[in-house]
């Protein structure tokens, strides 16, 4: 096989499309699209996400230390698009996107998003200068999913929410599933 190799760049794909919804002092709320993003730590549960400083919604991030990230699906790639090049200081992209904020449970001033299957509340803990983007660390402080996706066994089924993936400029459905965690060191039955 001959590669090529190419500058230092991101190259890891795929990744979540998430809408990150959150609000200044006075209330004001705005969305972000955001694709950098991840899991940090299983316990305490945190995550990331990070954010160019000229961006609309970083400067409400900093100023309260508190975001929402609602997961996105292909039913809000639309909106998940919509928001990502939109300015917020420009046009209200809830009532452009027909997008529902709901009060958090544990957060002051950001919302969540009502049409999206999971909202994670988070509050930051750190924000670390990296150079085009700033990484916020976040504790999670709440998870809340939408009751249709729960099965009667109490389990929830993310999985048929429809969730988006952003790869390479382009988003995704996920598609079909090819296996479960462990599956290549299960004994055949």
């Amino acid at each position: 096989m001959e590669k090529e190799t190419w500058k230092p760049g991101n190259m890891l794909y795929p990744l979540p499309a998430v809408m990150v919804s959150a609000a200044d002092k006075k209330g004001e709320p705005n969305i972000i699209t955001v694709a950098w993003t991840g899991t940090i730590c299983t316990n305490p549960a945190m995550l990331y996400i990070s954010v160019r400083p000229e961006r609309y919604s970083y400067h409400m991030i900093k100023e309260t230390g508190e975001f929402v990230v609602n997961l996105t699906t292909e039913s809000l790639a639309r909106a998940a698009d919509w928001c990502g090049v939109k300015s917020g200081k420009d046009v209200d992209k809830w009532k452009a996107m027909k997008l529902t904020p709901v009060k958090a449970e544990k957060l002051s001033y950001a919302p969540m998003i009502e049409e999206s299957p999971v909202n994670i509340e988070c509050r930051v803990t750190e924000i670390k200068e990296l150079g085009s983007h700033h990484m916020f660390l976040a504790e999670v402080l709440a998870v809340h999913v939408d009751k249709k996706y729960m099965k009667a066994n109490g389990k929830f089924e993310l999985n048929d929410t429809g969730l988006l993936a952003y790869s390479h400029g382009e988003y995704f459905g996920l598609g079909k599933k090819k296996g479960t965690f462990g599956f290549s060191v299960r004994k055949k039955k």
